[in-house]
């Protein structure tokens, strides 16, 4: 199969899911919480200087969602949301995962610490900052630790970067680790709050990386979370 064929033959459904992208709308926080503040757990993953703003992953796309996920905390502060996790990629010098990814967020620089924004909140200290080694939240991590102590948790507003990699991974973690116990959960994917980084081919080519085509792979994995069960709404207000 060519390019060409591939394209004609996936363009009934690469317009569905661009449509059905279109058509979502927004989640109000009153029916989330709907009284029990305690049962929700906003988690944003990755929203840290070295994907943000500086370093070799730095991306002006991902740095757009910076300030809609600083609105929805502050939202859900607001009313009641005590169950902030923020994991974030902090590597050693030597990390294995260089060998995929240029070396970036290392343990101790700015890059792997949460945007000035995050920090700038009066309630940033009743924040749960998990350090990780990998694109999953849960493999090696005090995420887990945190789940099982927290049973009354249901209901997970997942955010961050990137779509593909890292929020994909925490989304999808969440649904599976409920679905494998048998437990009812709700997994929220708000679209303002998450994005992920575009390299074309020819800019790939130049620096011998690996090209990523961001708009493609940003609707396929939200496309792939809704699949699964997984709530992506517009937005929550």
């Amino acid at each position: 199969m060519n390019t060409e064929q591939l394209i004609e033959n996936s363009r009934p459904f690469l317009n569905y899911v661009v449509e059905w992208k279109a058509g979502l709308q927004p989640l109000p926080l009153a029916e989330i919480v709907n009284g029990r503040a305690d049962k929700v757990a906003v988690i944003s993953v990755d929203v840290i200087n070295g994907f943000c703003y500086e370093g070799a992953l730095a991306s002006p796309r991902v740095a757009t969602i910076v300030d809609p996920i600083v609105a929805l905390f502050k939202k859900s502060y607001q009313a009641g949301v005590r169950n902030f996790i923020l994991p974030q990629d902090t590597h050693p010098e030597d990390s294995v995962e260089f060998e995929s990814y240029p070396p970036h967020c290392i343990r101790g620089t700015r890059e792997s610490e949460a945007v000035d924004q995050f920090k700038e909140l009066p309630f940033f200290d009743q924040f749960q900052v998990m350090p990780k080694q990998s694109i999953n939240s849960a493999i090696g991590t005090d995420l887990e630790a945190w789940l099982e102590a927290h049973p009354q948790v249901n209901t997970f507003i997942t955010v961050g970067d990137c779509t593909d990699l890292c929020t994909y991974q925490l989304a999808m973690h969440l649904k599976l680790r409920a679905n494998a116990r048998n437990e009812k959960v709700r997994v929220i994917v708000p679209l303002d709050c998450v994005d992920t980084y575009d390299l074309p081919v020819s800019v790939a080519a130049e620096i011998g990386a690996i090209p990523h085509d961001g708009d493609l792979l940003h609707h396929i994995f939200l496309y792939h979370m809704r699949l699964n069960g997984i709530e992506v709404v517009a937005k929550i207000e």
